[in-house]
């Protein structure tokens, strides 16, 4: 059988070798632009969007002077991609720990979760909580929008968020932007939903700043 189509990749092995950091090609990328305030983080699965924001995220509390990360993915099972990694095993100088209480993607209700999420924000001592989607936009009613100055918000598959009026976490996203100091990054495999829907706000995209990994780029570095 004749082949329709072959692709051949240089297998650099770029994509899986780690720097000095611990970081791979992808993340080390990311990290260069560990200052914005916004960054958009479009990269293919397996590609170590997780770890690139831990190291963001740790760079944002330990230098650049915020007090709090808070983690949002769509569903419960994608927590364990944040929970606690050793960094410092491989060259970066601090390591990602989530306390059991800050980890609410576990079962139990939203009720006793947004409690969980409101007392995190004023515990001053308290610097990481990973949930889903859903508990931080029940928690974001409780809470004034001040309450988020200071704190990065890192939403994983950013394409679930939507300009529709009826997307709660597009509305939360843009409230944030315009009424307070949050930072907020952006992590999404695909940067396009299934509708014709925008994501964000032309005036609210366009502060972002993009980091962009493609599938070839993961690819050609592989083996």
């Amino acid at each position: 059988m004749v082949d329709l189509l072959k692709v051949e990749y240089a297998r650099t092995g770029k994509s899986a070798n780690i720097n000095e950091m611990g970081m791979r090609e992808m993340q080390a990328r990311a990290f260069e632009s560990r200052n914005s305030q916004y960054l958009l983080l479009k990269a293919p699965p397996a590609s170590g969007k997780s770890r690139a924001l831990m190291f963001l995220g740790l760079d944002k509390l330990v230098n650049q002077g915020l007090r709090k990360v808070v983690v949002a993915v769509p569903e419960m099972s994608i927590g364990a991609s944040f929970r606690d990694t050793a960094l410092t095993e491989h060259g970066f100088f601090t390591d990602w720990s989530v306390l059991p209480s800050n980890n609410l993607c576990l079962p139990g209700g939203e009720g006793s979760k947004v409690e969980s999420f409101r007392r995190f924000m004023r515990a001053p001592d308290e610097q990481v909580l990973v949930c889903t989607h859903a508990t931080l936009r029940f928690a974001f009613e409780k809470l004034a929008l001040a309450d988020f100055n200071d704190t990065l918000v890192a939403i994983d598959e950013f394409h679930h968020v939507s300009v529709d009026g009826d997307n709660r976490l597009g509305a939360l996203i843009d409230s944030l932007m315009k009424h307070s100091s949050a930072h907020i990054v952006a992590m999404t495999g695909s940067y396009f939903r299934g509708d014709t829907v925008p994501i964000l706000l032309p005036e609210d995209e366009a502060q972002f700043d993009k980091v962009t990994y493609t599938y070839y780029e993961q690819l050609n570095g592989y083996r």
